[in-house]
């Protein structure tokens, strides 16, 4: 497997779905403080491929939070948005060596089908034979082969799954025009040569499609770490969905202090008080990635979910 090497180049990558909350904190704080120890470049990319979901202003709000709250990053900011001409070059490489096949199957067609470890469906290839009589392809997806993708998590551990089993010939480009995720941070993780994926185990779920799309794009796989994600009391993670508390950049001194506890640090119990430039002194000298719980997730303190 072609694996990613040294110098160390980490990411946060935020979707533009609303304001930054407490999960947005811990995987913002866990990747930051892994790169900076380590050494390495610290990118920030603005996610904001799917459009229909952006709101508006908050990639803005989203840079003015992270400002606010101390954090200092490598290079200019990377826009999904601006780079679909990468993802189609990327998408007409696939399509060149018979990766991809049109479908026309619509979300209400494949409801009825089995869940894939991420909750959405699993595709039952209706169309990976060719499309049905007098129908018309809407989306794009990926021709995927039986086969296990293997791969060892910081955190989380050993990871085994078979694609096409779990979740079926996935799609790269949307009915309505839009490159998917798993097309599009495969294609920037490459280009901004990122080693290490430092992200919430929420998307743990995604990342053997990522690594079984970058072995087919010849790119190189990247380290991977998933740390536990932010929960609310129903065990819902937190998110603009789930009406998340959104971070408050004008005092982010708590927030700082309760993410590092979260992520196993053990800070001071003052070190919420502590001046800004004192508070990431002392997160910097202490960062541990063996002390984080190896764990998918976790409840958010009080007041922050």
């Amino acid at each position: 497997m072609n694996v990613c090497v040294s110098p160390y180049r980490g990411r946060f990558a935020p979707s533009p779905t609303g304001p930054l909350h407490f999960g947005s904190l811990v995987a913002a704080v866990g990747s930051y403080l892994e790169a900076r120890r380590r050494g390495g470049a610290w990118l920030v990319r603005i996610e904001d491929i799917d459009t229909p979901r952006n709101a508006p202003g908050a990639a803005d709000t989203i840079l003015r939070t992270l400002e606010g709250f101390g954090f200092r990053w490598d290079g200019e900011v990377t826009f999904q948005s601006r780079r679909t001409d990468a993802y189609r070059a990327a998408f007409e490489r696939l399509r060149r060596d018979g990766l991809v096949f049109p479908c026309a199957c619509s979300r209400r067609e494949i409801a009825d089908s089995a869940l894939a470890p991420d909750g959405s469906r699993r595709y039952p290839g209706t169309c990976r034979g060719g499309l049905p009589a007098g129908r018309r392809g809407r989306a794009w997806r990926l021709r995927v082969e039986d086969g296990p993708v293997r791969f060892r998590d910081r955190l989380q551990g050993e990871v085994t799954e078979d694609v096409a089993h779990a979740v079926g010939d996935f799609v790269l480009l949307r009915a309505d025009g839009v490159f998917a995720y798993q097309l599009a941070v495969v294609v920037d993780d490459a280009a901004q040569g990122i080693t290490e994926v430092v992200r919430g185990a929420d998307l743990l779920d995604s990342t053997p499609r990522q690594i079984y799309l970058q072995r087919l794009l010849g790119v190189a796989t990247p380290a991977y770490c998933h740390l536990p994600a932010a929960v609310n009391a129903r065990g819902e993670k937190l998110s603009k969905q789930t009406r998340a508390r959104a971070l408050d950049a004008s005092r982010p001194q708590p927030a700082l202090a309760a993410a590092l506890a979260f992520l196993g640090q053990r800070p001071p119990a003052d070190l919420g008080e502590a001046e800004l430039d004192a508070l990431w002194q002392w997160a910097l000298e202490h960062w541990d990635m063996e002390r984080v719980p190896h764990r998918r997730s976790a409840a958010a303190p009080a007041g922050f979910a």
